[in-house]
């Protein structure tokens, strides 16, 4: 049987390391460690992270995604 492992999805309490909004892009560094911006910082350092980055969780769909309802 194969099993595929989901990506941790960020949540509200994830922060953007720069700024301190809500984070929709996490960065793996090859280096190790981590990385967290909101949309905004991720486009702006896009090209700077693509040298030392070795996975990017980009969750920034989600900014336009309509809301679920929630059943009570």
């Amino acid at each position: 049987m194969n099993m595929t492992l989901e990506a941790p999805r960020l949540t509200a309490h994830d922060r953007c390391d720069r700024c301190g909004a809500q984070a929709y892009v996490k960065v793996l560094l090859s280096a190790g460690g981590e990385l967290m911006f909101c949309a905004h910082h991720a486009r702006a350092h896009e090209d700077a992270l693509k040298d030392i980055a070795s996975e990017v969780i980009d969750e920034t769909e989600r900014l336009h995604a309509k809301p679920e309802p929630v059943d009570d």
